[in-house]
């Protein structure tokens, strides 16, 4: 990993788009009901406050360890979240 800084952009990056992927989705399909995509946003936006909240957390011991695993937790969230997305 480079520095926080991208990670926090690519945290941003990563489940911004999912949600804009929701949207495209809602724009594209108007005549079908957008409670799955409004709750795949909700769990997307979630996901981001969580995810920079533990970016931000100052009590840690070995960052390199710490700000990898937060990279492995956007990953696996992420995966999950398009799951749900293709299953729209």
């Amino acid at each position: 990993m480079a520095s926080v800084k991208n990670l926090k952009k690519d945290i941003n990056y990563i489940l911004g788009d999912i949600i804009e992927e929701c949207y495209m989705w809602e724009l594209s399909n108007p005549d079908k009901d957008t409670k799955n995509s409004q709750a795949i946003i909700e769990e997307a936006i979630g996901s981001f406050d969580s995810l920079l909240e533990k970016v931000n957390s100052k009590n840690v011991e070995n960052k390199k360890a710490h700000y990898k695993s937060v990279q492995s937790d956007l990953e696996g969230v992420a995966a999950e979240l398009l799951k749900k997305v293709n299953k729209l």
